[in-house]
């Protein structure tokens, strides 16, 4: 999945640190782990993909952009045409039209 983030941003990213919100003690850092998902029944893996770790902890934090990108190419969804409904309107009866009344003699 080197296609989430292009080589230069990837480069400047990894160049950005920040202190872990878990442990407060911790710098986290961007890696490139392997992702696992379910999607339905199916386990999903996807390698290289972008996820913030803190050196002391370990807490992960996924890319959210990277994560939002691939819902979207998993999602089966997206890409197909969406069908609307056909909105229908009753049909109205005309009053002359109408059956006469049943002789109840």
């Amino acid at each position: 999945m080197d296609q989430l983030q292009p080589k230069y941003e990837r480069d400047e990213m990894s160049r950005i640190r920040r202190v872990c919100g878990e442990c407060q003690a911790g710098i986290v850092r961007l890696k490139y782990l392997t992702y696992f998902t379910w999607l339905n029944n199916e386990l999903i893996t996807v390698s290289n993909f972008p996820a913030w770790v803190c050196d002391i902890c370990g807490r992960r934090e996924y890319d959210v952009r990277a994560v939002n990108r691939l819902n979207t190419l998993l999602n089966h969804e997206v890409g197909s045409k969406q069908r609307q409904k056909r909105k229908t309107t009753p049909r109205r009866t005309d009053p002359d039209r109408l059956a006469p009344p049943l002789d109840k003699s």
